[in-house]
Parts: C-alpha cells; structure tokens; sequence
C-alpha cells in the first residue's frame, strides 16, 4: 500500500510538472512567433450556415446585432464559466438574423482580436477556439464579406493562427470530444484556405487516428457512451456535408463510419425515441437532427438486438434495454457509470423502469454519486459498486477496477422475449457472481426478473439490495402487506411483486436532466447472502 501510495505521489508530481512546463511554453514569445508563420491567403470556400443545423439549434426569432452591446465585454472578469464560453465560442453568430449590421459584426470580432491575439489557457481551449473557428467561418456573410482589406488580413491571420495552435494541441488532447470538434475545424479550415492543403490533410489523418482510437468494430464508441455516439454522429456528417458542399471527394472511411455511427443510432435513438440513461448519457431531444438527416438523406435501418453492449428488444410499445457490456478499458472509462445488468423498461413512450442518469459537471461530488451502482437499477452487494473508480485530480474519476461479462443470451419471439447475463464484479472482494434473467411475455404484458447470486468462494454473510429507479414523475402506492408496489405513469398503470423477500421505496436523486437533480422514488429488494445460491425473483404486470 505505501508503495502504490508513493508511486501515485510520483505520478501526480510529474503530472503537475508537465503541465506547468507546458503552460509556460504555450504562453511564451517563441510559441507565438511558431503559430503566427502563415501564409496571409483569402477565405475561399463559405460554406452554408444550413449545414451546421446538425449541431445547433436554431431559435426561432432570429436576433440582429444592432441589440448586443460587446464592444468591451471581453475583460468583463465577472462573467459566469458558461456565459464566458458561450461569449468566446461566437455560436451566438447563429441566432444572428442574415440582415444584421456587417460592419457591427466585424467590428465585434476585430475588438475582439485585438484583445486576444496571443494564446491564453481560457478562450484559446480546444472546445471553445474550435467552435469560434467554425462559426467564423461559416457565418462569413455577416463575418467577413463587404469587409475592407486591412480587416480581412487581421481576420485571416488569426484563423491560421488559432488553427496552428489546434494542430499543435488537438492531437494531444486525452479529451474525444475536444479531439472531435479541432479535428473539424481543422478540416473546414483546409476547404475555406484551399491552397493550405496541410490544413486538409492533417484534419482527415487525424480524422483516421479518431476512427481507429475511438470506435469498435461495430462503429460504436469504446466508452459506450450513448452520448458520444450522438455527438460523433452529428459532427461526422457534419464533415461530410463540408466535403461535399466544397466539391472535394469524401474518403470512403467517412461513409463507412458514418454508415456504423447511423445504424447504431437508429437503434438506440430512432427505434426507442427516448433517452436510455447509461455511462454518460442523460435525456435529450434529437427531433430537430432526424428532421436534418431526413432533409439531406441520411436513412439507416438496424434489425439487431444488440450493440456496444446494450440489448434492445422491442415491439411497437414496448422495450426492454439492458446493460449486457463489460466495462471499457480505463483510458475510455471518464464517463463509465458502474451499471451492469441494469435496465430501463419503456411502454407507450414512457419509462416505467429507468436509471437515475448522469451528473456531468466533474468537479461536483455528485457526478462521483450518479457513477455508483446504487444509482442504476439492477443489484448491489454491501453498499459497494460494481466497478472500483478512482478520482484523478479536479477530472472525473476513471476505472481502477473493471468488470467482464462472463455470459450472455437472449431470445426474441412474438410472444417471449428474454435476455440473460452475468459479470464478475463482485467476484474477487466477496466470491459472487451476479446474474440476471429478464422475461418478457407480451400476451400478458408480464416481465418476470430473476437475479441469482452464485456462489463462488469465501463466503460470509453480507447485505445486498436490487434497485429499480422510476421516472420523478411516477405514481406510486405500496400496499399495506410491503409485497406489492402500484406503479402509475402518464395513466398507464403497472404492478411490481416479489413474493419471497420484502418490498421497500426509497427517494433518491434523479440526474436525467445533464448537470441538475430532482428527487424520485427506487423500489428496493434487500436481504443476507447465503452459503450457496440464491434466486431472486420479482415480476412487473401491466394492469391498466
């Protein structure tokens, strides 16, 4: 212990040391004279603020520039984190009506420039100087056209600039989101400067490494996070749009991942219209991206039962989704919650079962929180996860200790369905192995659930419970004798039962909603381990 505790202060020692090293170089006068060689060329390719529709809402009322005032909010140093970002970034440009003021715009932008010409660590990051780039550039009508000569050569100096530092950085980065949204403005800044063809092909190689890195062979990404897979969806056809609109020939690699990324969100998004809460994931609305892949052709179809490790079984009206995945390796893990075997159940576009979701802001203790298994529903043994997470610094934590599935099944009929696995998480503190059979019987509208602790070594007596979250808006009555809980939502009603053990309901916190909480309601089942197996069994009947 001494040893590793020693060995993690080496770490952090070092880790602190590079990166004070590094700042120190980023802002210095040889850093800036490296990014500042540029070859002073115009903006060619504009392309269509349309195309962007795949990353950004669009409000209804467009606004006009004349009714910003921002001219010297730029050393207002008491602008909240998110206003600071959202300022910097300029996707505000997108809400912009076309026949806002051009000289107003562009003299924002200029005061701008001559107040952050050099790199700072805040609005030069990776996220927000990348998304500056984009909406620069694809706001050009407003941003650089019927512009005069001294201000175009400013504002082509500075976009080359800003994109030698993400060439520099971008690639660095241990953040995939960061990595996805530099790579992008990379590539758009390789069509908009043509003759800057290293801009091109660095992007697309890069490109290649993000593919290779960051996706399965299925396409889907390694961190299994629903998210992410929107994410990369939505900005690989973003690239693609880009391509094609500046006539420059799309790489076959683009349309095969884009391919594997649509299939994979057909069928955990367009199939179930809902929001499945796992590693990562939290409630969102794609409805105006569908419009956007129906208005530019976008049609996958996938008849699987499964991908990234999540079973999907459906009809019309109901589904059933279950964690059947192991945990990701540690560097893919920063957004892995510890939830195998669990489930969501969804009928008539409502979630009767679900998981609490994810709280995303890594710096609050309840991000550590909604990782927990507690959390998720499926079974916990001593109030201990199913994955041992260690926290790194003021980041998220990341996996210490992972888990596997050991095995897997599933049947898919008219009248039956079920899915079965099982993983190791608690084999090498407590000797057991978890379980789960999930029934469903869609005659009778019935999931039977069985969980089973199997017994492997060093037995003792310890404390489990088997959770199921409900929906912060759910009815619910238990009855007198605690072996029944009626469930009700949006009118539906549902009848959860566990004859051999007793039922409770517990409030806890519900993280759906991205970086905020409400309380809901779990039921719970708890009892002792055994020396030998045991089976848990309960069942869930539609009654109404």
């Amino acid at each position: 212990m001494i040893l590793k505790n020693s060995f993690n202060y080496i770490n952090q020692f070092f880790f602190f040391f590079t990166n004070k090293t590094r700042n120190f170089y980023l802002n210095s006068v040889i850093y800036n004279r490296k990014i500042s060689k540029i070859n002073n060329k115009s903006l060619e390719y504009k392309p269509s603020p349309g195309l962007i529709d795949c990353i950004i809402k669009y409000k209804k009322r467009k606004n006009k520039i004349e009714d910003f005032y921002l001219d010297s909010i730029w050393e207002n140093e008491k602008i909240k984190e998110k206003d600071y970002e959202k300022l910097h970034n300029f996707f505000w440009l997108f809400t912009l009506d076309l026949k806002s003021s051009k000289k107003i715009t562009q003299s924002i932008i200029l005061n701008w420039i001559n107040s952050n010409d050099k790199y700072n660590s805040k609005n030069w990051e990776i996220d927000i100087l990348s998304k500056r780039i984009i909406a620069w550039i694809s706001n050009s009508k407003l941003t650089y056209e019927d512009s005069n000569e001294d201000y175009k050569k400013k504002f082509n100096e500075i976009v080359q600039k800003q994109i030698n530092h993400l060439i520099n950085e971008t690639e660095r980065s241990e953040n995939f989101d960061n990595k996805m949204i530099g790579c992008s403005a990379i590539i758009l800044a390789g069509l908009s400067y043509q003759d800057k063809s290293k801009y091109l092909e660095f992007g697309l190689n890069l490109l290649k490494k993000i593919i290779k890195y960051s996706l399965d062979s299925e396409g889907f990404p390694k961190t299994r996070n629903i998210r992410q897979l929107h994410f990369y969806y939505k900005y690989f056809i973003l690239v693609r749009e880009w391509l094609k609109d500046s006539q420059t020939d799309i790489p076959d690699y683009i349309n095969e991942t884009i391919y594997n990324l649509g299939t994979a969100y057909s069928l955990v998004w367009q199939s179930l219209k809902q929001s499945i809460l796992f590693n990562g994931n939290h409630e969102i609305s794609n409805d105006d991206f569908d419009n956007y892949l129906f208005k530019f052709g976008y049609k996958f179809k996938n008849e699987n039962q499964e991908i990234g490790g999540y079973s999907i079984q459906k009809n019309k009206r109901i589904a059933l989704v279950m964690d059947v995945g192991p945990s990701p390796e540690k560097k893919f893990s920063r957004d892995y919650q510890s939830g195998a075997l669990s489930f969501e159940i969804i009928s008539s576009g409502n979630k009767i079962i679900c998981n609490s979701g994810y709280f995303q802001n890594y710096k609050h203790k309840l991000n550590e929180l909604s990782k927990s298994t507690a959390t998720h529903s499926t079974l916990i043994i001593d109030n201990n996860s199913s994955c041992k997470l260690r926290k790194i610094g003021n980041k998220s934590s990341i996996i210490e200790q992972g888990l596997k599935i050991l095995n897997k099944s599933s049947v898919f009929e008219k009248n039956y369905w079920n899915v079965i696995a099982s993983h190791n998480g608690y084999l090498k503190k407590y000797g057991i192995i978890h379980e789960r059979k999930i029934e469903f019987f869609p005659e009778h509208n019935k999931f039977i659930g069985t969980d089973t602790l199997i017994k492997k070594k060093n037995y003792k007596s310890i404390n489990f419970e088997i959770r199921f979250h409900l929906q912060p808006s759910s009815k619910i009555m238990k009855t007198q004798d605690s072996k029944s809980i009626f469930i009700e939502v949006d009118n539906e009603g549902w009848k959860f039962t566990c004859n051999n053990h007793e039922i409770n309901l517990e409030t806890g916190l519900y993280f759906g909603k991205k970086s905020s909480y409400i309380e809901n309601q779990n039921i719970f089942i708890s009892g002792m381990t055994q020396n030998e197996n045991q089976n848990i069994k309960w069942e869930l009947n539609k009654i109404s």
